[in-house]
């Protein structure tokens, strides 16, 4: 197939795609997979140390500690955010950084930051959630599916 399209280019055409070719730079997956499992790995581990904190300090189940986590770890991201840090964690791991909830953080904050200027009504707080609102919607729309298919098991004695 690739064949028949590099046939059907002109000359020229052909000549500048080998041109690119030879001087488009190779990226390195394997490295960068390596750096974002790494990276990844170790937001997680923050997050269960957090965890661990919140069980051994506040009393916390672990049923229950979840939520604090989660919002604890949101807020860190939004503050390195707020400095410059995650954007260079970001730079460096990619999706690593951008995968666990943190990227979610980032997204907000990002998008709070950008629009700031345009006031805090129709700028940060209109511009937020253009990325984030989309995620919470279908957050909230799944959780009601599970729970209708759930009540109806229910309901049916099937659960």
């Amino acid at each position: 197939m690739a064949d028949k399209k590099k046939k059907n280019l002109p000359p020229a055409a052909q000549k500048y795609k080998a041109f690119q070719q030879k001087r488009e730079t190779k990226r390195p997956i394997l490295k960068n997979c390596v750096k974002a499992f790494f990276v990844g790995g170790f937001i997680c581990l923050i997050g269960q140390f957090i965890s661990t904190f919140y069980i051994y300090f506040f009393d916390f189940t672990e049923q229950t500690v979840g939520n604090p986590t989660t919002a604890t770890l949101i807020f860190i991201t939004m503050i390195l955010t707020g400095f410059g840090i995650y954007d260079r964690i970001g730079q460096f791991a990619g999706a690593g950084s951008a995968v666990p909830v943190t990227g979610f953080g980032n997204s907000v904050i990002s998008a709070a930051i950008e629009h700031r200027t345009e006031g805090f009504v129709l700028g940060v707080g209109g511009n937020m959630f253009k990325l984030a609102g989309s995620v919470i919607l279908f957050g909230v729309f799944s959780a009601f599916v599970v729970s209708i298919i759930k009540t109806i098991l229910i309901q049916w004695g099937g659960l």
